[in-house]
């Protein structure tokens, strides 16, 4: 088995994938100690034809590929997409249309994040040795064992896809899966851009210097690590960025005042560009604070509230063979419990259909939840 590594090899296979109508896709890439993924491997297959790209091979040009990516007539077909399309994004090939095999697993009855093994497991009855899972991606030669091993992540998935496919139509809920990939194609999930990195984060607080101190340590931290390609942990972990919104620092030695921040980072190279940055913003908190609603509803949700309703997912969940994951969060479930109108997702399209509306029912007490043995019933209240 011989990973392809020359531009002509990878027309060829690129041309044979043009008239599939889906493509299994999968990569191993290295990320611990960067903020960019380093690609180190690409996999694709159809039914027909599959092979290992070596994104690392000299001279290689991936274009052929990214194009196929890139071509709207094929499905690509990824398990657990999220960091492959990350990759493929930044490459400027966002991967339209997607079919996530996970996400798919979750809406036909095997529970939330199945892993690949127990899919490939239950619907093709074979075992995955995941050996070489945690091998070193990026050192050449690879062994024969890695190549195996990278191979079958798609030679299975081209596999699953038809079978996983034919049994959400049967069940009414490929349209469900097909709305769930419009949220993964969506350009704004992979935005590295620093100025809107606080926007993924949760502000505590509102007042106008908070928000000024919050947004300004967000995008410094954001900005500095794509600058030193490491993990934004490893510049600042996200409590810190809170506590410095707090406390305010503008000075050096202020770092030092603080349980989240590493030791001694006030006085390094990053501690002084960040206090600079703060000192410049904390000038004028209002021209630098986003403007951000206050909730409308401060007061926590009522437990009793929230716990009956948790109950009523999982009776929902378990009846309708859909994991609990996919149709509502905790998070969700408190912002039912408080408002009957919230913007969550639970309560809008399928999943309201499912659980929504007998969850704003059930708070109405329109609706009750008995015991039949083991199982958990809905019941109308007359």
């Amino acid at each position: 088995m011989t990973p392809i590594t020359t531009n002509d090899a990878l027309i060829e296979f690129c041309a044979r994938l043009s008239g599939a109508p889906f493509v299994a896709v999968d990569t191993e890439f290295m990320r611990e100690t960067t903020y960019w993924p380093k690609l180190c491997l690409i996999q694709a297959a159809t039914p027909e034809h599959a092979a290992i790209i070596d994104p690392l091979a000299e001279g290689l040009d991936l274009s052929p590929f990214l194009d196929v990516l890139r071509d709207e007539s094929i499905v690509k077909v990824f398990h657990a997409a999220r960091q492959d399309v990350e990759i493929f994004v930044r490459l400027g090939a966002m991967p339209r249309p997607m079919f996530d095999s996970q996400v798919a697993a979750m809406a036909a009855g095997f529970g939330d994040q199945v892993s690949y093994e127990a899919l490939v497991r239950q619907m093709l009855k074979q075992e995955l040795d995941k050996g070489s899972r945690f091998t070193d991606w990026s050192r050449r030669p690879l062994s024969d064992a890695q190549l195996v091993y990278a191979l079958g992540d798609v030679t299975h998935l081209a596999a699953l896809f038809p079978k996983l496919r034919e049994r959400l139509k049967k069940e009414g809920r490929l349209d469900w899966v097909t709305a769930e990939m419009e949220d993964l194609v969506d350009p704004a999930l992979y935005d590295t851009t620093p100025e809107n990195a606080w926007k993924r984060l949760r502000p505590k607080k509102y007042s106008a210097k908070y928000l000024a101190a919050f947004v300004a340590t967000a995008v410094w931290r954001e900005r500095a690590a794509q600058e030193r390609d490491q993990p934004r942990g490893r510049i600042l972990k996200d409590e810190a960025i809170d506590e410095i919104a707090a406390q305010g620092p503008t000075d050096p030695e202020a770092f030092n005042r603080l349980r989240s921040v590493p030791k001694g980072f006030g006085a390094s190279r990053l501690g002084l560009e960040l206090s600079a940055e703060l000192k410049r913003v904390l000038a004028d908190p209002e021209a630098h604070a986003p403007r951000l609603e206050r909730p409308a509803h401060n007061q926590p949700a009522p437990p009793s509230v929230v716990e009956l309703l948790k109950v009523l997912l999982k009776a929902k969940s378990d009846n309708a063979g859909v994991a609990t994951k996919l149709i509502s969060s905790v998070a969700d479930l408190e912002k039912i419990a408080i408002d009957d109108q919230a913007d969550v997702e639970a309560l809008k399209g399928w999943r309201r259909q499912l659980f929504g509306e007998d969850a704003l029912k059930l708070k109405r007490g329109e609706i009750a939840l008995v015991l039949n043995g083991a199982r958990v019933e809905v019941v109308e209240i007359e």
